[in-house]
């Protein structure tokens, strides 16, 4: 039987799954195993084959198999459709954040928006089709459910092992009913990352490069300050030369879909105690890529910036690698397949155009394997990581609707 979208979504939204970089501790709330159960019982009530892949301890991958006619193996259509499993925290949210509550023609909760509301209305759409019909040209669609989204897109990159004849081997498949080589006997045409885009199709996004930074001093009694060498005054030069390092970027000519790169200190943390001179001081640097730069240039070229600009006196300044580093989304294989969805979304009555998003997506690491990738879902990014998180209802019922027209005719 078809799944309900709405009452699809109520579920998942039930189900805790919080970045585990989000929790303080691993609770019950804490990390995707939960939910990677769930979607494989649903998986296995819809008659789909489905394997896991290990990304992290306790954090898998999970993918499923919607045969298609004719097959893949006799040139048909294939198609991955991918849909994060992960949220972020819940603190400070002003709905239940697992209460899934239906009110006001909106369900409400966390990952609401994003990403459990794309997630329910791409395995509703799904569940519609009839295992048993044999239309003909209608794509094998491969749905994956990767973990780690919103801390380092690990999961969508180590999806793209599956499709790679010599990385099949080493790809951590770690159970299910199919093997990478069955599931992927070549890469997929194309592929739709699900995230909430109004509907509208995202052909590019930035990047990201992020990395902690750290100025050592030397302590000393706050009676005595010149007897030591303060790290928060180090660092505090660091964050200024940032600051100058962002506006030569934004000065600089914009990506004609993304707009400029960006960099910014988001977090800083420093001292021991209000007498002490402090020894130790810590910020942690965003860098925005754009869909054409490299996340490894752009972290060595900021580095390089810092160190020519910040005067730090005594103090040592020390920079972590990367903790988390992602290309961005770039717009040069993906034309004729924005254009399909455009054109298919508008037959709805609904208006759709192509455009450039400032965020990062699972998308970059499956585009940047060479397959057509674009980011299609229903939901508003401004309700994305919300108190009070949710997605419309009617919206949510289109996007199941166009899914599943998808689903039926392809978009190759």
């Amino acid at each position: 039987m078809p799944l309900d979208p709405v009452e699809t979504l109520q579920q998942l939204i039930a189900i805790p799954s919080v970045n585990p970089l989000f929790c303080e501790d691993a609770g019950e709330n804490c990390g995707e195993a939960r939910l990677t159960d769930f979607l494989q019982a649903r998986c296995e009530h819809l008659g789909w084959r489905w394997l896991r892949q290990q990304v992290h301890p306790g954090r898998e991958n999970l993918l499923a198999v919607v045969p298609g006619s004719p097959p893949v193996s006799d040139g048909g259509e294939l198609e991955l459709w991918d849909v994060h499993q992960d949220t972020v925290a819940v603190e400070g949210m002003t709905v239940v954040p697992f209460g899934g509550e239906l009110r006001d023609g909106r369900v409400f909760g966390r990952g609401a928006c994003d990403d459990k509301g794309p997630l329910a209305a791409m395995i509703a759409a799904l569940s519609r089709i009839d295992a048993g019909h044999s239309a003909e040209d209608r794509p094998t669609i491969v749905i994956a459910f990767p973990v780690n989204e919103e801390c380092g897109f690990t999961g969508a990159q180590a999806l793209c092992d599956l499709w790679h004849p010599d990385r099949q081997a080493g790809a951590r498949v770690a159970s299910g009913t199919i093997s990478a080589a069955e599931m992927f006997p070549r890469p997929p045409d194309l592929a739709i990352v699900a995230e909430p885009t109004d509907l509208h199709v995202v052909v590019a996004h930035q990047g990201v490069v992020r990395w902690p930074c750290h100025a050592t001093g030397q302590a000393a009694h706050s009676s005595r300050p010149d007897e030591g060498v303060n790290a928060i005054y180090a660092i505090s030069r660091v964050a200024q030369a940032i600051e100058q390092y962002q506006r030569q970027l934004a000065a600089a000519e914009p990506h004609p879909l993304c707009g400029s790169p960006a960099a910014s200190v988001t977090t800083i943390l420093g001292g021991v105690g209000i007498n002490t001179v402090p020894d130790r001081a810590t910020i942690s640097i965003d860098r925005r890529i754009g869909p054409d730069e490299n996340p490894e240039v752009a972290y060595a070229d900021l580095v390089r910036y810092i160190d020519a600009h910040a005067n730090l006196g005594l103090a040592r300044l020390d920079h972590d690698p990367p903790l988390m580093k992602s290309s961005g989304l770039a717009d040069t294989n993906n034309g004729p397949l924005a254009e399909r969805l455009v054109q298919l979304v508008r037959q709805f009555g609904r208006e759709c155009r192509r455009f450039g998003a400032p965020y990062g997506t699972d998308a970059a690491a499956i585009g940047a394997s060479g397959v057509p990738t674009v980011v299609f879902g229903p939901g508003s990014v401004r309700q994305a990581h919300t108190a009070d998180e949710f997605i419309a209802v009617s919206e949510l019922k289109l996007a199941a609707t166009i899914y599943f027209r998808i689903a039926c005719e392809g978009l190759r």
